[in-house]
């Protein structure tokens, strides 16, 4: 079976090109690096010719609102398009467990469009929604830092490794359809505060950490259970404390 990955050379489509690839599928990486644009159009009816599925794990370059508003709109309108016409018969798209959940957030907004285009789009699909990665315990501190302390939401939540979001995203393209949301986390529950705190004392950041009553989630506020999948969820195996303790 043909899988074309849009953003197949970032971090996880790399990882989902590969795993397809070791169970014998023909996936192929597809981005600007190798000259497949869903902004522009550039490349997309060339890959796609042949292919069955076409995995969607592409981000903006700018998380800017209106940036990634029209990335969002205008990469996802161009691939639907292009798909229709090459006959792909299964969309999977990767997104963010909550997302229905975080309109605050111009990202958010901005994933909810892309969303709602697939679901609108008559092509089948399978939309995967996975908590935070392990990998982006650093960034999401970044974001929320001010000057040498991190003010945090007072919220849970239930991340995953990246290894972990690729395999689902390439079992999910492998099956049929889902036609719907499909939910997968990791195993361990924690306070985001406990989350980052782990996450920076594993690479002796100095930085204080509180929980702030005031601090939003990307520009979105968050209740205790915002950020946390359902009860159907697919509870990836790989543990925060397992996979810090590798990274030293």
């Amino acid at each position: 079976m043909k899988v074309v990955v849009i953003g197949g050379t970032g971090l996880i489509g790399s990882k989902v090109v590969a795993r397809l690839g070791e169970h014998g599928h023909e996936a192929v990486a597809a981005s600007p690096n190798t000259g497949v644009n869903t902004l522009t159009g550039e490349g997309l009816a060339e890959v796609l010719q042949g292919a069955q599925v076409v995995v969607d794990v592409s981000n903006s370059p700018s998380f800017a609102d209106e940036d990634v508003m029209e990335f969002f709109r205008t990469s996802t309108t161009n691939l639907l398009k292009a798909e229709a016409d090459a006959g792909v018969t299964h969309h999977v798209a990767l997104s963010v467990v909550g997302t229905d959940r975080l309109q605050g957030s111009g990202y958010f907004r901005a994933k909810q469009v892309q969303e709602d285009l697939i679901k609108d789009s008559g092509i089948p699909y399978s939309i995967v929604h996975a908590t935070q990665f392990f990998e982006f315990a650093k960034g999401l501190a970044d974001g929320m830092t001010e000057g040498d302390t991190v003010h945090l939401p007072d919220a849970k939540i239930q991340p995953m490794v990246s290894d972990d979001v690729a395999a689902a995203v390439g079992r999910t393209s492998a099956g049929a359809p889902a036609n719907g949301v499909v939910e997968v986390a990791g195993p361990d529950v924690f306070q985001l505060e406990e989350f980052i705190r782990m996450g920076l004392s594993a690479t002796n950041d100095p930085r204080g950490i509180v929980t702030d009553p005031k601090a939003t989630y990307w520009g979105a506020e968050l209740q205790e259970s915002t950020l946390l999948p359902g009860p159907g969820a697919h509870i990836a195996e790989t543990r925060f404390a397992d996979w810090l303790a590798q990274q030293q």
